[in-house]
């Protein structure tokens, strides 16, 4: 069994390689990016995963379904109502489906399954937590949620603090836990460490087992030089007192993660990461098409098997 870490745009491209190549692959979805509007609860990135396994996924925005239609949103800015997080047509009707079944009591995991089964897809998704949890941003302007701060206000604002709520509350889905027991290879997707993988690595007793079996963990760095592939990863890493590079994410994995997948361009980086312990290799880490996202996942499926 094969496991993976995920966030949304930089996590789908990687999940969607693996899964290509295995057959038995569990995916492990952030879910403190989730947001209650108009009503609705949304999962972002539990959906991007969603569609990018079921080969709907929009790929040029990295969100949403492809030959989507606005109409909803469109009609909401005429009601003079919030619209600055775009929701397809296609995908309002999951969002109301999802609602409905939490309003009578389904737990995330099993809508998600239920989600999963209907787009006839093979890979598990699996929530990281069933409970309602969130990253919030403390800004110069206030306290606001992970998707106000980034897709309303573009990542523009200064940044203090960067804080998971209701994480004190919330319990690991056993599931998620039991799948990473059960893996011969756990693999940390490049997506944000802070906000992508950091609310699924904070939840004490998925923590507790990637610590036990950190020798079989590989995360794939989401920094190149001192900048991100893509988002505000290198922003977050600075407010949380963390160098925005290989090194840097080599430290903030270093308990759950002995190995670490680096672009070539960054060999200077590697005898500072080998001194924290943890086994450096170095390959093309961008991924621009399927081809690419194919060639990384056997690239790291590749170390395990030779090893």
């Amino acid at each position: 069994m094969i496991t993976i870490l995920a966030g949304g745009t930089g996590s789908v491209k990687l999940a969607r390689g693996i899964s290509k190549i295995r057959d038995d692959l569990v995916v492990i979805s952030n879910v403190a990016d989730n947001i209650w509007l108009h009503g609705l609860y949304i999962c972002p990135d539990v959906d991007t995963i969603t569609y990018g396994l079921a080969g709907i996924l929009d790929k040029k925005r990295g969100w949403g379904i492809m030959d989507d239609s606005f109409m909803f949103m469109e009609q909401m800015k005429k009601l003079d109502q919030d619209y600055w997080f775009k929701i397809g047509d296609k995908d309002l009707a999951l969002h109301v489906v999802r609602t409905n079944f939490l309003n009578n009591g389904k737990s995330l995991s099993w809508i998600t399954e239920w989600i999963q089964k209907k787009f006839s897809i093979l890979s598990p998704i699996i929530p990281a937590s069933d409970n309602h949890m969130e990253t919030r941003i403390e800004t110069s302007i206030g306290d606001m949620h992970v998707q106000e701060f980034w897709v309303k206000n573009h990542g523009e604002i200064n940044i203090s603090n960067i804080r998971y709520q209701g994480i004190e509350n919330a319990v690991a889905n056993s599931r998620a836990v039991e799948s990473i027991k059960n893996s011969e290879v756990i693999i940390i997707a490049p997506g944000n460490p802070i906000s992508s993988i950091g609310p699924i690595i904070s939840l004490p007793t998925i923590r507790k087992e990637l610590e036990s079996k950190k020798d079989n963990v590989i995360a794939i760095s989401p920094i190149i030089g001192k900048s991100p592939v893509s988002g505000p990863a290198s922003k977050y890493m600075q407010a949380r007192g963390i160098e925005s590079s290989p090194f840097g994410i080599a430290s903030y994995y270093n308990n759950v993660a002995s190995n670490l997948v680096i672009s070539n361009s960054d060999v200077d980086y590697e005898r500072s990461i080998k001194m924290l312990g943890i086994d450096v290799y170095k390959t093309e880490i961008v991924m621009q098409n399927l081809e690419d996202e194919i060639n990384l996942s056997n690239f790291v499926l590749n170390i395990f098997t030779s090893a």
